[in-house]
């Protein structure tokens, strides 16, 4: 399944860039974000591992990140793994104009076991709910000081 999303930030590409890159704002901006435990790499950099701990509905769902491109300010491209979920996430920012960053979001998810079979049933799913978290690292920007 494959899908692409894009949101406007109200900020120069300089500061937008700037505020996704740090991974201390995560919890700001995902709040089902428990715990992020880096495993392998330079922080931040192209190779880089990260454990992810989410609450889902009440239970942890972990994945691992994967950093396989960082050419910021343009592209930032992971892999995400779970359970029976791969997703390849490519983030692009494009300068709308002066005070504003055109955010593009691709994301290709590959699906095994039940998961196969589920996604099948949450197809529009996918899509709805990295629109929500794109929204949320917007409002998150546009108000951080």
């Amino acid at each position: 399944m494959k899908y692409r999303n894009e949101v406007t930030i109200n900020l120069p590409r300089e500061r937008t860039v700037e505020l996704f890159d740090n991974s201390e704002n995560l919890k700001k901006w995902q709040p089902s974000l428990k715990d992020s435990i880096h495993l392998e790499g330079e922080v931040g950099r192209t190779g880089a591992k990260t454990l992810l701990v989410y609450e889902e509905r009440g239970k942890d769902v972990e994945m691992t990140e994967t950093i396989i491109k960082r050419d910021l300010p343009d592209v930032f491209v992971a892999k995400y793994e779970a359970k029976g979920v791969k997703n390849i996430n490519h983030n692009h920012f494009h300068i709308e104009n002066e005070q504003a960053t055109r955010w593009i979001m691709t994301n290709e998810f590959r699906f095994s076991g039940f998961m196969a079979i589920a996604s099948m049933f949450m197809r529009k799913a996918f899509p709805k709910q990295t629109l929500k978290e794109m929204n949320n690292f917007k409002d998150f920007a546009e108000n951080a000081q």
